[in-house]
């Protein structure tokens, strides 16, 4: 128990770190992320550039911290939409009668039924490529996981007594699901917030490499991965770095989507 509260205690500090410098980047970020110096291209840690720098001679340390920008700025707003989307239809379902059930989590069933990445870049695709195309197609993509978790807690709380009784006297709906079912099924949906935060930044990072993400010269971790798939033997550090962060930050969001399922749950 100790070393799990420990391993929680420093991820939570790593993400309170990665949000700092997402917010302060222009402010503590040495060199301009885009700023190209071909005469030090491929040079390694050294005093003026800490991480080295990549094949343009931009200076890695800053774009892994300018890149921690468009991660946590994508996982934000696409989980936000995932939530807003996911929560709308969930206690339609929920609350509604079989047909409209029936009809919603259809609709919710066939986009899960295709792959993540692969739906994810037939999204994009469609709408274009950007960071902004990429919030979107994300947010459309992971509804359907919160609304068959809404719309399961909302069935599981609806036949609760305060519900029922609510409902016998009147109690408008809106407000019976504003006052009663909302407040109980936060919790949950909290810890696959911060689940899925974890899986859009992966995605936002492959969307990147794929090239329909984040577009040069802009920083992102996908992107500087991308960059660096033909110089792993010259300069190794160009995918040392920005795929260390990459890992450390979904493994941190996992493992406090972990604790907040053990905190959250009565039962444990």
């Amino acid at each position: 128990m100790k070393k799990r509260n420990t391993l929680l205690v420093i991820s939570i500090g790593y993400i309170v770190i990665l949000g700092v410098a997402a917010v302060a980047a222009p402010s503590i970020a040495p060199y301009n992320p885009v700023f190209q110096n071909l005469d030090e291209r491929f040079s390694p840690s050294s005093k003026a550039h800490f991480l080295g720098t990549d094949n343009f001679g931009r200076d890695i340390l800053s774009r892994v911290i300018y890149g921690s920008r468009s991660a946590l700025l994508v996982g934000i707003v696409a989980v936000s939409i995932a939530v807003l989307i996911g929560s709308v239809v969930g206690l339609l379902a929920g609350m509604a009668g079989r047909f409209i059930d029936n009809f919603l989590m259809l609709l919710m069933d066939s986009l899960l039924s295709f792959p993540t990445i692969l739906l994810a870049i037939t999204v994009v695709s469609f709408l274009g490529y950007g960071l902004l195309q990429v919030m979107l197609a994300i947010g459309v993509i992971f509804s359907p996981v919160f609304a068959r978790l809404v719309r399961a807690e909302t069935l599981a709380i609806k036949t609760e007594s305060y519900v029922e009784a609510s409902r016998a006297l009147g109690t408008p709906m809106i407000k019976t699901v504003y006052k009663h079912i909302i407040p109980n099924l936060l919790g949950k949906v909290i810890v696959q917030c911060s689940i899925t935060f974890a899986l859009t930044v992966v995605i936002e990072a492959s969307l990147s490499y794929l090239g329909l993400g984040t577009q040069p010269p802009d920083p992102s971790w996908g992107l500087m991965l991308k960059d660096a798939r033909n110089y792993l033997v010259l300069a190794p550090w160009m995918a040392i770095y920005p795929g260390t962060v990459l890992a450390l930050t979904v493994l941190s969001f996992n493992v406090l989507g972990d604790a907040l399922s053990e905190k959250l749950n009565p039962k444990l």
